[in-house]
């Protein structure tokens, strides 16, 4: 499995409650540009519409040898989903103080283009503080491990 993009900033910024997989409709360009790793996805959110989910603000950067054919960097783009997945996503949606964003963008071991959906409920300030310290006291620890050997 390679890694292209992925949303740290929305695993700090939400409590992440539940994953799902889905796949990408996607064009030639955007392959190509995801396996250069021209991909970002900091604002991206994911929306329910008449029982298909779509992709946001998610960035793929034009391919540098696309000419003509290249594709627009931030359209929206569908999501592979069945529509039982589709339906529970849209009542997630629904729920208040829930949301819906990309976490991961990668290659399967097939090749295809996957994308790792979190549904997510915003975390309060005191949880961030946590999140931080915690983070910061591994590092610590770490560094101190490897100056001991």
């Amino acid at each position: 499995m390679k890694v292209v993009a992925q949303n740290r900033r929305a695993r700090f910024e939400l409590e992440i409650l539940d994953t799902l997989e889905a796949g990408i409709v996607l064009q030639g360009s955007e392959v190509k540009s995801l396996r250069a790793g021209q991909c970002e996805m900091v604002d991206g959110f994911v929306r329910v519409e008449t029982g298909e989910a779509f992709m946001h603000k998610v960035r793929i950067a034009e391919y540098s040898h696309g000419g003509y054919s290249n594709h627009e960097p931030t359209r929206k783009r569908k999501l592979l989903l069945h529509k039982r997945e589709a339906n529970q996503l849209r009542v997630k949606m629904e729920e208040k103080g829930l949301t819906i964003v990309p976490l991961k963008i990668y290659f399967n071991e097939k090749g295809k283009v996957k994308v790792e959906i979190g549904i997510g409920r915003g975390k309060k300030a005191h949880d961030k503080r946590k999140a931080t310290k915690d983070r910061e006291t591994k590092r610590e620890i770490d560094r101190e491990m490897r100056r001991r050997r």
